[in-house]
């Protein structure tokens, strides 16, 4: 999306200014592990020790950066057409029932690498239909995307509780889920990627989706810089006026987009449906439709950010679970507490310290014009 500030070097925007984002959303965590009375650089140790220090630990981290690839890439198309779609969550949940028929169907008869695209095909599907009515009520109607979105959330949780006690859950079964998939609804583990470091996963569920994650960031970054899609998303993004002007259809460009952002959201169920629970069950999504929209905010919806920014929210949500084991006066919420303040630096205050990066580059440029004028004289 554009920014009303003056154009930053990319080496500024996309590194030195979430960078310093994260540094201070760190320094103020610190300030609220020293208030509970604990070490600050103990804590610190436990994170990144729990987020790298065993190949175990590494797969757990880069499982639920899988996760957060994902949703990331969903909002960030969105943003680049101007919209907000908060619905990830919603949409998630939609595209893992897609995720969750080709399982059911196919899991008995055909081995995963048959089920997998077909898989892909239904998180797809489901999640882009999801997004679609938003998208048309804003287009058609005037709907704000916000609004709509957030309520199909809460649709969509509704439509997967009466799944999974009514339609889905097998007889004689009291859990809302799914049967367990055969072998051909589940997907292989990267073992052997880590193996190449020498390192080994364990019990981690670090699956093939993760692969599915990176081409789909290639993807949207040729899309968003490369296509005449992409052209006209972000020129709404940037200026509506100017892209009705140009003649491009609002309207159109609001369903596409909303539709490609509510299919990458779909694409998340697959890492957790079919890589580690093997069935679908209820809350699956577990937030992941939210962390996206730090996770694009933190990355400045570029694919190039997101990857990294959903290995940083990987590594506290691994490294945090690490913490609240080694040092129980910090409890679970407290890692919480630190993950939200990661998200409010990174977020909601992302441009809390641009203004004074701007007029410290704005005087280094005028210094440098100064002088060669002054050579040139």
């Amino acid at each position: 999306m554009s920014t009303p500030y003056a154009k930053l070097p990319g080496w500024v925007e996309y590194g030195l200014i979430p960078l310093i984002n994260l540094a201070v959303a760190f320094l103020v965590a610190g300030l609220v592990v020293l208030l509970v009375g604990e070490n600050p650089l103990e804590a610190a140790y436990h994170l990144i020790n729990g987020a790298f220090g065993r190949g175990e630990y590494i797969g757990f981290t880069l499982y639920y950066a899988t996760t957060f690839i994902f949703t990331g890439l969903a909002v960030a198309v969105a943003f680049h057409a101007g919209l907000f779609n908060i619905g990830g969550e919603g949409q998630a949940y939609v595209g893992g029932i897609g995720v969750a028929l080709a399982c059911l169907w196919l899991d008995q008869m055909m081995p995963w690498y048959v089920v997998f695209p077909l898989a892909i095909v239904g998180s797809v599907f489901f999640g882009a239909l999801w997004a679609f009515l938003p998208g048309w009520l804003q287009a058609r109607r005037g709907s704000h995307i916000v609004i709509t979105t957030i309520m199909f959330n809460f649709i969509a949780s509704s439509l997967m509780v009466y799944l999974l006690t009514r339609v889905l859950k097998p007889l004689g079964s009291m859990a809302p889920q799914t049967r367990t998939f055969a072998e051909g609804g589940q997907l292989p583990k990267l073992d052997w990627l880590l193996s190449i470091f020498g390192l080994n996963i364990g019990t981690a569920p670090f699956n093939i989706s993760f692969l599915l994650a990176l081409a789909a960031a290639f993807a949207v970054w040729v899309l968003i810089w490369r296509t005449r899609l992409g052209y006209e998303m972000r020129t709404m993004g940037h200026s509506p006026s100017a892209a009705r002007y140009a003649g491009i259809s609002e309207s159109r460009i609001t369903v596409v987009a909303m539709m490609m952002s509510g299919g990458l959201a779909g694409m998340m169920a697959l890492n957790p449906i079919m890589g580690e629970q093997f069935r679908m069950q209820l809350d699956f999504v577990q937030g992941a439709g939210f962390v996206g929209i730090a996770v694009a905010l933190m990355g400045r919806s570029h694919p190039g950010g997101i990857i990294p920014a959903a290995i940083l929210f990987g590594v506290l949500y691994q490294g945090g679970a690490e913490i609240a084991f080694e040092m129980p006066s910090i409890s679970r919420d407290m890692i919480v507490i630190i993950q939200g303040l990661v998200i409010l630096f990174a977020g909601a205050l992302e441009n809390m310290f641009r203004p004074a990066i701007t007029r410290v580059f704005a005087a280094r440029g005028q210094r440098a014009a100064a002088l060669v004028q002054t050579k040139g004289a």
